[in-house]
């Protein structure tokens, strides 16, 4: 696929996804004519990216981050950059309290939703069944 379709696919602009491949953390092929082909499993590994980039997490990290992502494996860590033990750290714990907050909201809504069961309140598409 084009780099067209990946944005499309990922919901990352283009120019951000040549950020992606300057820092080496996707690689296209190239065609005979020059063009950059994206494959499949880019889609995928362009989300990974982007979320933990919403995490707080630098690009020169993520890099070192995702072979652990998807598939067990031993994680072997040489030359990590000072300060990073306390930085996943810190990203990690945030994380957690936003899982917790989130987690916490989407029960209220469940409590909600069942309330507005027994009221007899349904939303039109939900009657329809």
């Amino acid at each position: 696929m084009r780099i067209g379709e990946l944005s499309k696919r990922t919901g990352v602009a283009p120019r951000m996804l040549r950020y992606y491949e300057e820092q080496g953390l996707i690689t296209p092929r190239r065609l005979d004519n020059g063009y950059r082909e994206y494959d499949d499993y880019l889609v995928d590994r362009v989300g990974k990216i982007r979320g933990l980039i919403d995490a707080g997490i630098p690009t020169r990290i993520v890099s070192d981050i995702l072979p652990c992502l998807g598939q067990p494996q031993k994680i072997v860590v040489e030359n990590a950059e000072p300060g990073l033990f306390e930085l996943l750290e810190t990203e990690r714990d945030r994380m957690n309290d936003k899982i917790d907050f989130l987690t916490h909201n989407r029960d209220a809504l469940t409590s909600y939703l069942a309330a507005l069961e027994r009221a007899g309140v349904r939303a039109p598409e939900s009657q329809a069944g």
